[in-house]
């Protein structure tokens, strides 16, 4: 699967007892954990852009979104790794955000060490992106 521009992604953030209900009702484990990714990519959405204004609707676009899938992170253990890792919470956030949409697009630490090393590697590099990025709007407020 490529990257698309018309990629439609839901992030939902709550708590431990919200994100255990959650690994217990779809993935069968009673706990709770930092982030959970469910794809949807197999789903195609057709959407139709207007605009009703006056009585007149204005068309913008028509076109087929795609829905990439939902990602849950508990902001709760959110808060305790960036405490453990010594890194601010954002940062802590964006990382999860990343490894949740990384498992949306195929990667599964769980399958192999090479695979949870390609993984890793492909975080870190994401990651370091979003840091530019973030220090950069941080520098423009």
């Amino acid at each position: 699967m490529g990257c698309r521009d018309n990629a439609e992604l839901s992030i939902l953030l709550t708590d431990n007892k919200g994100i255990q209900e959650l690994n217990k009702r779809y993935l069968k484990k009673d706990k709770p954990t930092d982030v959970l990714s469910f794809s949807m990519y197999e789903i195609p959405l057709s959407v139709s852009v207007v605009r009703v204004r006056k009585n007149t609707v204005t068309e913008y676009g028509h076109g087929s979104r795609f829905l990439l899938g939902d990602i849950v992170i508990s902001i709760e253990t959110a808060k305790t790794q960036a405490k453990e890792d010594g890194v601010a919470l954002y940062e802590e956030i964006a990382r999860l955000l990343i490894h949740g949409i990384l498992h949306l697009f195929g990667f599964d630490h769980e399958k192999s060490s090479k695979e949870a090393q390609r993984m890793k590697k492909e975080e870190e590099r994401l990651l370091e992106i979003a840091k530019c990025k973030m220090q950069n709007a941080n520098r423009r407020l």
